[in-house]
């Protein structure tokens, strides 16, 4: 196992619910520094683990483990912390609780503060789903939380985002599985990992053949690799757990549903960044939350690859893109 536990315990959760011996799975890298405040917090994404996450630092970059404490924290629902595949029996499955990005960031947040025990944090920053937990970090401990750099994510997910998602649900759930409980989910994860694929790049990437940059020949042998990754690693409960926390991402919430007051409580140093080309979440949205953030920049990223313009390994300009961020928020 390379990575390590933090058992929280029964977790109360917004939805009223209880999450019964929560535990979240963790990777740390670097040291502590006297003052317990050189910490990066890295949480994960939809479909990834920390191992995804270290794509975006290591030696030479502005995230760098011989400089800064970096903490990989796997979100709940991704199979290594607590998930409907691996929970306590009578929460496996279809009986999870519904767990809100703002108990994601609860939870770390005992992680960091009662069981590491830092003391400040100077960065929050992450992709997707990752910086949509930025923001909640940033705006649920506005006094804690030095600096934050969302990629390709947003505040509050919007009504396109979610019907994206309403269609990936749709694939996944028109399998005779979910009406049975008998066999195993396969044709519904298959068209969830096609479907899935479909939005991830933007019409320029398929009709340039960019997927050739990816290792694949054709736009047939990506799709068939987005259904092999989604069957042979992914339990379905554990992706419609994360959905239904994506879908209700809002740090609107903390403000009785104002999420201008949201933006304008976040003290953070705020760098976002946006690519027009990502399908999933709009640099408008990215323009009006920086606007409204009190040290909050936009920068946009131009590029074919769409939301995937940040998946570790795509795009070699966009990691320096990103450090440039990372070491301008850092100062």
């Amino acid at each position: 196992m390379d990575y390590s536990v933090f058992e929280l315990g029964d977790v109360p959760l917004d939805s009223g619910e209880t999450l019964v011996a929560a535990k979240l799975a963790y990777k740390t890298y670097g040291q502590l520094n006297g003052a317990a405040d050189n910490v990066v917090v890295l949480p994960t994404f939809y479909t990834g683990t920390h191992r995804r996450n270290e794509g975006f630092f290591g030696p030479g970059r502005a995230i760098d483990p011989q400089r800064h404490f970096v903490v990989s924290v796997n979100m709940f629902g991704n199979g290594l912390s607590t998930s409907p595949s691996c929970a306590t029996p009578a929460q496996r499955g279809r009986d999870f609780p519904r767990v809100s990005l703002i108990d994601n960031v609860r939870a770390q947040h005992r992680l960091l503060f009662e069981h590491i025990g830092v003391s400040r944090i100077a960065l929050v920053a992450g992709w997707s789903m990752a910086g949509c937990q930025a923001y909640h970090w940033a705006a649920m401990y506005p006094d804690l939380v030095d600096a934050i750099v969302p990629v390709c994510a947003s505040a509050r997910t919007s009504v396109n985002n979610w019907v994206f998602l309403e269609g990936v649900k749709a694939a996944l759930l028109v399998d005779p599985y979910f009406a049975t409980g008998e066999g195993a989910p396969v044709a519904g994860l298959s068209a969830f990992g096609r479907v899935y694929a479909g939005w991830a790049y933007s019409p320029e990437f398929f009709r340039d053949g960019l997927y050739r940059r990816l290792s694949f020949n054709s736009a047939e042998e990506l799709l068939a690799d987005w259904e092999r990754d989604h069957v042979e690693n992914w339990d379905a409960h554990d992706l419609l757990a994360k959905l239904w926390a994506w879908q209700h991402a809002d740090i609107a919430t903390l403000h009785g549903g104002d999420l201008v007051a949201a933006l304008r409580a976040i003290s953070a140093r705020a760098i976002v960044i946006g690519c027009p080309q990502d399908k999933y979440f709009s640099v408008e949205d990215n323009a009006f939350e920086a606007e409204h953030m009190p040290n909050g920049e936009l920068r946009v990223y131009e590029s074919p690859f769409g939301h995937c313009v940040a998946s570790p390994g795509n795009d070699p300009e966009f990691a320096r893109f990103f450090d440039a961020a990372v070491a301008d928020v850092l100062g």
